[in-house]
């Protein structure tokens, strides 16, 4: 590294499967994404915390699972009477925060949705936002001057205008952290809510690449969820890909921005989505929620994700792509280390630093294991297997190896394998929940949360199912 310390960019998507980049998917048009991974670090086995938004954001910030922040479901914010303005993370570390503590400047354009967000979080001073965590792609709901109001413009071109804006308002001898967080490509996926222009670069393809699979038997529960999508696959397909081209957009727009200010040279460049998601595949259009029992399949926890290092700044980096499993917990030291920045301690931080991997040293003589959360729903990977285990629920195991699409749940015939696997699965969350963000025996159903764990309504509860919001989902 350099003496100067670098600045970060970190472009976050939503709902973005890791199968829907263009080196995996031939029909979707992201050549900057392409140019980005070819450039830089690509990360195949990198893991969410949580498989639905506000859980995986909040465990990308802090370092945290679920159970150590308290975010367990899609926050529902102040789309019902129910909901409180509350904070969620005030109270917490977030690595933004650490480095505005440092001397970073930090703007945020886009997405938030781990808490209020009429004003700006911790270590934040450039903040356009959204109000919520989804919607219309025109007229989105957004925050101005801490006032309700909607974007005229197509929201994930109006967050690319922030993001240049913030980039061309920085000092060059300043660092800076620019959070750029879209909605897409999370639905709507019609006409009405995408430029003709960019449904035209799909008007008639196929998308050979998506299965189309029989409806997996727990989407009956979600039966109108998504229904549009099973019965049109190749219409939601193509306002899905359309939406991630418009991401791609504003990718090359941030990198021909750092170019013109002579900052290209000294930014490390983030690409990721929060967490996955299936059009079709394994019989699911949707992340962990669109299914009941909540699932974890690879589609929902597992995210694309890029890291470009400018080559003055790589010390020696040579590698391109990483195939070791990686937890998104394990983003705020990594990042905090590239930039040269020691984090406050926090026993419940539960990643570590995955520069060793990017560095080409030796990482697989002591293999990650991975751990996600959602609600009643905890999962671990070790090595070839994955167990999934639940408050009230089916157990599954899977050897990932022998059986990639995760057809034969194998609990009964390797008693062993999935008793050690528990094992280790609850030592492990004993060490990284605290008993007031704790959720694992509370009624999280993916129909979003209403409040913190800490908060409580007459009945011990803090989220609500879908007829009391009228099935507004994440």
């Amino acid at each position: 590294m350099t003496n100067k310390r670098p600045n970060f960019v970190f472009l976050l998507t939503d709902d973005q499967g890791p199968w829907a980049v263009p080196w995996k998917m031939p029909e979707l048009v992201m050549p900057n994404l392409q140019e980005l991974a070819d450039e830089g670090i690509r990360f195949d086995n990198f893991y969410c915390a949580s498989p639905v938004c506000s859980p995986a954001r909040a465990s990308l910030l802090t370092g945290r699972m679920p159970s150590a922040h308290g975010i367990h479901d899609w926050l529902v914010g102040g789309r019902v009477p129910q909901a409180y303005p509350d904070r969620y993370l005030d109270d917490l570390t977030t690595f933004p925060a650490v480095l505005a503590a440092n001397g970073y400047k930090c703007g945020l354009s886009g997405k938030w949705h781990v808490g209020d967000s009429r004003e700006p979080a911790p270590g934040f001073r450039k903040w356009y936002v959204h109000r919520y965590g989804g919607g219309p792609y025109y007229h989105a709901p957004i925050w101005r001057e801490e006032e309700e109001a909607e974007e005229p413009k197509y929201f994930t071109e109006a967050v690319g205008d922030h993001a240049v804006e913030f980039i061309n308002a920085q000092n060059p001898d300043e660092p800076f952290y620019l959070h750029v967080a879209t909605t897409a490509p999370h639905d709507p996926w019609d006409s009405d809510n995408h430029p003709t222009e960019l449904l035209d670069l799909y008007k008639d393809c196929e998308f050979e690449s998506v299965p189309r699979e029989p409806r997996h038997p727990w989407t009956e529960p979600r039966r109108d969820d998504f229904e549009h999508a099973f019965n049109n696959p190749e219409e939601s397909l193509r306002g899905y890909c359309a939406s991630l081209t418009g991401v791609d957009i504003v990718l090359g727009r941030i990198r021909e921005t750092l170019r013109a200010r002579g900052l290209e040279e000294n930014t490390v460049i983030l690409y990721m989505a929060d967490n996955g998601f299936s059009c079709g595949h394994h019989g699911v259009w949707g992340k962990g929620n669109g299914t009941y029992p909540l699932n974890f399949w690879e589609n929902s926890v597992r995210v694309p994700f890029v890291m470009y290092i400018p080559p003055q700044l790589r010390d020696g980096v040579q590698v391109s792509t990483v195939n070791d499993h990686l937890s998104a917990v394990s983003l705020f030291p990594t990042v905090c280390e590239l930039a040269g920045v020691n984090p406050p301690e926090d026993p419940l931080r539960a990643g570590e630093s995955f520069t060793a991997q990017m560095y080409d040293q030796d990482s697989s003589s002591q293999p990650v294991v991975i751990f996600d959360e959602y609600g009643g729903g905890r999962m671990i990977r070790l090595e070839d297997w994955k167990y999934i285990e639940r408050f009230d629920g089916p157990a599954e195991l899977y050897n990932l190896a022998q059986d990639p699409e995760e057809k034969e749940n194998l609990c009964d015939q390797y008693q062993t394998v999935r008793e050690e696997l528990s094992a280790r699965l609850r030592q492990w969350f004993s060490l990284h929940q605290t008993p007031l963000h704790y959720a694992y025996d509370k009624p999280v159903r993916g129909y979003g949360q209403i409040h913190p764990t800490w908060r409580r309504d007459e009945s011990n509860r803090y989220v609500e199912t879908n007829e009391s919001h009228d099935g507004v989902r994440a």
